[in-house]
């Protein structure tokens, strides 16, 4: 949207330049506190002034021209770095809108008219709403990252032995992590040429038929991959809840805890497992 022309007001601003910028550092730096250094802010909004002036000596205060490709660009990395960093959206958004403040003294000392200093108040506020719709894209974008970090390492393949894997489930189980677990399953198996996998689900709360759905879907993922699967953790509300929802794993071997889960992996590969009785140094 163009809301006037920025040659009117190129000259004073430049002319001013020192002190528009020590007034702005001054009012970001009382709401980021101690979180950007005097000398990081002056660097960052020295860059966005010069920016913005290039773009208003084009003429007119169209945001969306070429000549303020610079400043959009400038404004996009700020408020994705300040996303990264945790800051908040006001947080960001103030290092714009400040500018009000740092440019005003300038219209006042040239008697400008009310009107105009309106109009570059306007322009000051389609430059917080870019930087303000950067962020919240930005933003989006970490939680998301975040969130897939968090599904990798909720979902660890572990050996246990030579040859048996277990992948120890804590959590709800929806599509999106089923999708996870068996393509790290199937990566593992085919790494390790392990025989046997053992999926817990000793940390899962509950388990519905959407939930076994996903569970059978993966044992069946391994087992097409020649493995043996067996699923451990079976508490009796568990298996309580299995029965009265009437969900069949069919002929896939189900163990109470994760131990005997390996130790019948174990015998199947031919170990066999007996205690030995310490007590009293025998």
């Amino acid at each position: 949207m163009d809301v006037g022309h920025g040659d009117d007001w190129v000259g004073p601003l430049s002319a001013e330049r020192d002190g528009v910028l020590t007034r702005w550092i001054g009012l970001v730096g009382k709401v980021l506190r101690s979180r950007l250094s005097e000398a990081e802010l002056a660097r960052e909004l020295g860059d966005l002034y010069t920016a913005l002036l290039g773009g208003l000596r084009e003429g007119g205060t169209d945001l969306d021209s070429e000549s303020f490709g610079e400043l959009r660009a400038l404004l996009a990395e700020l408020s994705g770095t300040r996303a990264r960093q945790g800051f908040t959206p006001r947080e960001t958004a103030i290092t714009v809108f400040a500018l009000k403040g740092a440019v005003a003294p300038v219209f006042e000392e040239r008697d400008a008219a009310y009107h105009e200093y309106t109009r570059f108040s306007d322009f000051i506020d389609e430059l917080g709403l870019f930087t303000f719709e950067t962020y919240a894209q930005a933003r989006d974008a970490v939680i998301v990252e975040q969130s897939d970090q968090l599904l990798e390492l909720s979902t660890p393949v572990i050996k246990l032995w030579d040859g048996v894997l277990a992948v120890p489930l804590v959590g709800t189980l929806d599509s999106a992590r089923t999708q996870v677990v068996m393509e790290k399953l199937l990566e593992a198996l085919v790494e390790t040429g392990s025989r046997h996998a053992i999926i817990d689900i000793t940390g899962v709360p509950a388990v519905d038929t959407q939930v076994a759905q996903h569970l059978l879907k993966t044992v069946m993922a391994g087992q097409l991959m020649g493995a043996d699967c067996i699923i451990s953790g079976i508490r009796p509300q568990i298996a309580q809840t299995v029965v009265s929802l009437g969900i069949e794993f069919g002929d896939i071997i189900t163990k109470a805890t994760l131990a005997e889960a390996l130790a019948l992996a174990l015998r199947r590969d031919g170990f066999q497992l007996r205690r030995t009785n310490t007590a009293g140094g025998r």
